[in-house]
C-alpha cells in the first residue's frame, strides 16, 4: 500500500514537473511563440456518435506544432457549439489534450477556444519582420510615422481559434457561426459538403462586425507550401479555393494601437479556423421538409 501510494505521489509530481516545463518552454520561446498561429487539433474531425474526442491545442508554423497543455490561467473561453446548444469543453489541468469531447448529437461541432490576453515585447527587426509576414502593413506605416520603426514594440495578443467536427450524415442546413470571439472566422459553406478544388467562402469579424482588408491565409497540412490568401473585402469577405484534401487551417491577424494609458502600445487578436476537407464527399443530405 505504501509503494502504490508512493508511486502514485510521484507519477503527479512527474505529471505536474513536466506540465510545468511546458509551460516555462512556451512562454520563453518569445517572440518566437508569438511569430507561431496556434490551432485547434482534435483527434478527429470525423466523429461516430458516442465517441470522445482529444481537443489538441497545437502552436508552430504550417501545422506543425507544439503541444499547449491546458491552462485555466489563459483560458477566457473553451466551448463546443452544436444542434443543441453551447457547453463547456472539460479537461484536466496542465493536460494535452487541453480538452475532452463526448459526440451526442449528429451534425456539425463548432469547438472553439478564446484565450486571455498575453503581454510581450519584441524587439524592432523581429516585430517589424512579423507585421510583414502577417500583412499588417498598416501598423507598420503608424510606426513610420511614429518614429518607432527601431523601437522595441510592446504588445498584448489574445487567440481566437476555432474547429470545426462532423458526425454522421452531412445536412444541407449544418452551419459554421459565430461564438462571439473579438476575432472570428466563419466558413458560410459546411467544408464537410465540399469536393476538393471547390471554393470556401469565409467571413472575419472583429468585435462582432466584418473587417476589411485583413490577410487571411489558407495552409493544407498535405502541401504547406501552396498557401492560397485574399484580403477581405469590405463585407469582410474572401473566397478561398481549397484544392487538396486533408486538414485545413485558415487564419488571420488583427492589430490596433491600444488605448492610451496601456501597459501595451499595440493589441492584437490572432484568428484560425481548422477543419478536414474530405477526399471525397457525396455532398449534403437535402433538410428534410
Amino acid at each position: 500500500m505504501i509503494n502504490t501510494r508512493r508511486h502514485q505521489k510521484l507519477r503527479t509530481i512527474d505529471r505536474a514537473t513536466q506540465s510545468a516545463v511546458l509551460a516555462v518552454c512556451f512562454f520563453l520561446a518569445g517572440a518566437s511563440a508569438l511569430a507561431h498561429d496556434l490551432w485547434i487539433e482534435p483527434t478527429a474531425f470525423l466523429a461516430e456518435a458516442g465517441k470522445v474526442i482529444g481537443v489538441k491545442l497545437r502552436v508552430g508554423v504550417d501545422l506543425l506544432g507544439d503541444p499547449v497543455p491546458r491552462d485555466p490561467a489563459l483560458i477566457d473561453r473553451f466551448i463546443v457549439a452544436d444542434r443543441t446548444g453551447t457547453r463547456p469543453i472539460i479537461g484536466r489541468d496542465g493536460e494535452d489534450p487541453a480538452g475532452l469531447l463526448r459526440i451526442t448529437t449528429p451534425g456539425l461541432m463548432i469547438v472553439g477556444y478564446a484565450s486571455k490576453a498575453s503581454q510581450i515585447v519584441l524587439p524592432a527587426q523581429k516585430f517589424n519582420e512579423y507585421l510583414v509576414e502577417e500583412g499588417l502593413e498598416q501598423v507598420a506605416t503608424l510606426r513610420a510615422k511614429r518614429n518607432e520603426t527601431n523601437a522595441e514594440a510592446r504588445e498584448s495578443f489574445a487567440r481566437c481559434a476555432k474547429a470545426l467536427i462532423s458526425s454522421g450524415p452531412v445536412m444541407a442546413s449544418d452551419a459554421d457561426r459565430a461564438l462571439g470571439f473579438t476575432l472570428e472566422l466563419i466558413a458560410e459553406r459546411n467544408p464537410y459538403a465540399l469536393q476538393p478544388g471547390q471554393s470556401l467562402p469565409v467571413r472575419l469579424l472583429y468585435q462582432g462586425k466584418p473587417l476589411a482588408g485583413a490577410l487571411i491565409v489558407a495552409v493544407n497540412r498535405r502541401n504547406p507550401a501552396a498557401k492560397v490568401s485574399a484580403r477581405s473585402d469590405k463585407d469582410g469577405r474572401v473566397t478561398l479555393s481549397l484544392s487538396d484534401p486533408g486538414m485545413w487551417l485558415i487564419k488571420a491577424v488583427h492589430m490596433t494601437a491600444a488605448p492610451a494609458g496601456a501597459a501595451s502600445q499595440w493589441d492584437s487578436f490572432w484568428a484560425a479556423l481548422t477543419f478536414e476537407l474530405p477526399a471525397n464527399s457525396a455532398g449534403p443530405v437535402p433538410a428534410s421538409r
